[in-house]
């Protein structure tokens, strides 16, 4: 009877499902393009589906839940949440080696961009292990950071003297080194700073300025990158993921790099398009109603004297605050990439 009790209580176990697995997800902004075109729907269904319902994710995001754009990371590295992502920029308060992985104006094409990224991946992998107690996932693009004025400009000559809202700290020292003042202004509150004036000119990705209804304040596109691509990091605390099982692992990796990385990146320099087509009216927009900003073209010089400013100025100056093992480890794998070497 012992006997026959052991086979039958070896066979249920053998017979019973694995426990499923739950996610408390974080995403970025609800109300901009990646959040609803790739975050919820692989969060929220692709993943699950993908896992036969041994993945239950329970998704909402930081501005849904009121949580401070710089506390993010460290919630996550607390187990507060699962599985976090915001813009990377937001956490070089704490890992300022961290602004290596957005640099302005060194991508001007989505492929550059991700080839910038795909050289940054293992310090940032490192970065996010070591500063913030997690395993990073996935990196992906808002579209390039760029200039919305509430003032008359024709040229990057003419930010001199102006109040620019900048987004990223690389971005700021960039703007003031180019004779603009940055202003610490949260992306929410743009919209009623540019109408008050408490700042004339802000930077954002030309998707989100349309999303957020920034036409509505401002009257001048500037499509030059001075706010570099704005990448999204994907973390999950480094303690809910060694208790996964490999299997689960390597699902979470295959199907976010296949069904959310890539699909995002494919997207970014069609949206960049689209995007201008939709803020200027020139060209069809396929978001909704086409508004009608102007479109300030930078010229070369404009570009030439804003990229030297970036190399001769900001990228020592992070170097100095980052150190210089993370500046010689930047100098061996991004800036080969991009034929810039910090010196």
């Amino acid at each position: 009877m012992r006997k026959t009790l052991a086979i039958l209580a070896a066979s249920t176990a053998l017979a019973a499902p694995a426990a499923a697995e739950d996610l408390a997800v974080v995403g970025s902004w609800s109300g901009l393009p990646l959040h609803k075109q790739y975050e919820a729907p692989f969060w929220g269904t692709t993943l699950p589906e993908a896992s036969g319902g041994s993945i239950n994710v329970e998704l909402t995001t930081h501005n849904q839940m009121g949580l401070g754009l710089g506390d993010i990371y460290n919630l996550l590295g607390q187990g507060v949440f699962d599985v976090g992502m915001t813009v990377a920029d937001y956490a070089v308060a704490d890992a300022p080696e961290l602004e290596g992985l957005d640099v302005p104006l060194l991508a001007l094409t989505a492929d550059e961009a991700r080839a910038m990224v795909d050289a940054a991946r293992p310090m940032v992998n490192d970065i996010y292990r070591d500063r913030f107690n997690s395993h990073v996932l996935a990196i992906a693009p808002y579209p390039p950071q760029v200039v919305f004025c509430n003032a008359e400009i024709a040229g990057l000559d003419d930010l001199q003297g102006l109040k620019v809202r900048a987004s990223g700290r690389m971005t700021a020292k960039l703007l003031e080194a180019l004779g603009a003042e940055g202003v610490n202004v949260s992306f929410s509150e743009v919209p009623g700073a540019l109408q008050k004036g408490v700042v004339d000119c802000a930077v954002t990705g030309a998707g989100s300025g349309y999303s957020a209804g920034w036409w509505e304040v401002s009257t001048h596109l500037m499509p030059l990158p001075l706010g570099g691509w704005d990448p999204v990091v994907t973390a999950i605390n480094m303690d809910k993921w060694n208790s996964l099982s490999k299997e689960t692992q390597s699902l979470i990796e295959t199907s976010i790099k296949s069904d959310f990385e890539d699909p995002a990146w494919a997207s970014a320099q069609n949206a960049l398009v689209d995007d201008i087509a939709c803020l200027t009216g020139n060209g069809e927009c396929p978001a909704g109603d086409a508004r009608s900003m102007t479109l300030v073209e930078a010229s070369d010089a404009d570009f030439a004297k804003a990229r030297n400013i970036l190399e001769t100025e900001v990228l020592p100056e992070w170097a100095e605050r980052a150190g210089q093992d993370w500046a010689d480890r930047w100098n061996a794998s991004v800036g080969k990439v991009v034929g810039v070497s910090i010196n």
